[in-house]
């Protein structure tokens, strides 16, 4: 795989280790070449961010968002089309001067701005009020991975929010997990949740003598969802794993339902319909063998 496909299915950031694992170390290098990815920080690199501060420059405002969030350097569910910048309630922002920016009206407190950048909690509410349930999981998410916010400092926030998208804001509170490894994992999750399941991130099972965590486990109702990255599921040790792993969790009476990158992110359509066959089918689960 290209190292900038790679760091597009990775969320966008990434360790040197773990884009090497995805695509390689010759074509990490003519990716930086020809600057289709960039080196962020010592064994870091990420897709070429959008000028954001420039733009929040431009307007007076503050890096916010999406831009914000990759200005923390968090795996994201997909980069910024354009940068996104805060500014103040009222203030009048010329549409000649808004061209290619999203820009949000909101009154900051204390706090919640950091050298021209929205505060990671502040970052992670103002994903989770204005964007799509999956994509804000997906910085919430890795904000928490990332240790930059706390997951009760986060509930606390929400809990007192009030106004437009507060509740969705409590709902990405409630959901978010430091376990999730990706963005990809997240927006599997975020479907999966959004078609009444209650998952668990890498939940253990114990199959065969050994406990296998997958990427989310609904116990109640004994399924698997599995989220197949390439980078993950490439080689035969990796091939031979996942068959067995596979195997095991189906003899033991869990239904396992496998879903690419390709789909989370591209076919998201096909994913909640799969999903929603399934809930709505209960007569097809597998049943636990009974033990003698």
């Amino acid at each position: 795989m290209q190292a900038h496909q790679a760091l597009v299915e990775l969320g966008g950031i990434a360790d040197a280790a773990t884009l090497n694992a995805w695509s390689s170390r010759g074509k990490v290098r003519t990716a930086l070449s020809r600057r289709l990815i960039v080196r962020i920080s010592r064994g870091r690199y990420a897709l070429p961010d959008v000028e954001s501060g420039v733009a929040a420059a431009r307007i007076e405002g503050v890096v916010s968002h999406l831009s914000a969030a990759l200005h923390w350097q968090w795996e994201l569910k997909s980069s910024p089309a354009r940068p996104h910048v805060t500014v103040p309630r009222g203030r009048n922002v010329p549409a000649t001067r808004r061209i290619g920016v999203a820009v949000h009206w909101i009154d900051l407190g204390p706090g919640d701005a950091v050298d021209g950048v929205t505060s990671p909690l502040r970052t992670v509410i103002d994903c989770a009020r204005d964007l799509p349930f999956d994509a804000a999981l997906a910085v919430a998410d890795s904000a928490l991975r990332s240790g930059d916010v706390d997951r009760q400092e986060l509930r606390a926030a929400a809990a007192v929010l009030r106004g437009p998208g507060a509740r969705g804001v409590r709902r990405v509170a409630e959901h978010a997990d430091a376990r999730a490894r990706n963005g990809f994992e997240s927006a599997t999750r975020a479907i999966a949740i959004d078609c009444g399941l209650s998952v668990v991130v890498e939940a253990p099972i114990e199959i065969g003598g050994v406990t296998v965590h997958p990427d989310l486990v609904d116990a109640s109702r004994r399924l698997v969802i599995e989220a197949d990255s390439w980078g993950f599921h490439a080689g035969k040790e990796a091939h031979d794993a996942d068959c067995w792993r596979y195997t095991m969790l189906t003899t033991a009476g869990w239904h396992v339902l496998r879903f690419t990158w390709e789909q989370v992110m591209r076919r998201p359509t096909f994913v909640t319909s799969v999903l929603q066959r399934w809930v709505q089918q209960p007569q097809e689960r597998p049943q636990r063998p009974e033990t003698a």
